[in-house]
């Protein structure tokens, strides 16, 4: 593999989910070789649904990142070390509408199956073919307390994407 990885057994892949998604703040990342976008994401999770080891990620529509995630067939998340925590932050406040992320952060990216685009900096790359879209909604909210702090008003829901993981690559 290259750039120093190595693909893990679906089946050994174990994670600290928690921390990946509430403290690693790892990068989504969907397009093709010719057009890429990534953004941090926050909420994520891993499980099983419809007897396959999957990787669900949400995002909200006005995000760029929400047409490549419609237009292309896989996604990857990925987790970096704390030497891309400005990258990460960067990645997070920033629009590809605006600025060249990838640029700006020196990300180099590399490709897997089905052209997913992911960085040779990262530490662990989760590859994803997308299964399954839902957008989120107030009607089937059960904790409103909880939940709607993160809408307010207006709403601003996210989609839900359920993706197949296919591949797990690890430094």
């Amino acid at each position: 593999m290259s750039h120093n990885f190595q693909e893990i057994d679906l089946n050994t892949f174990q994670c600290d989910v928690f921390h990946m998604f509430g403290k690693a703040t790892p990068l989504l990342t969907v397009g093709d070789r010719e057009s890429l976008n990534t953004m941090t994401i926050g909420w994520g999770g891993f499980g099983t649904l419809w007897g396959k080891p999957v990787c669900t990620v949400y995002v909200r529509p006005e995000r760029y990142t929400y047409e490549f995630m419609e237009k292309y067939d896989y996604f990857t998340v990925a987790v970096f070390g704390d030497a891309y925590k400005k990258a990460m932050a960067f990645c997070g406040t920033q629009s590809g509408r605006d600025v060249d992320k990838v640029k700006e952060c020196g990300l180099t990216p590399v490709f897997s199956e089905g052209d997913a685009p992911y960085f040779a900096e990262a530490d662990i790359v989760v590859v994803c073919k997308k299964l399954y879209a839902q957008d989120l909604t107030n009607a089937c909210v059960l904790a409103k307390e909880t939940v709607l702090p993160y809408y307010g008003e207006k709403g601003n829901w996210h989609r839900m994407y359920i993706g197949e993981v296919v591949q797990v690559l690890k430094k």
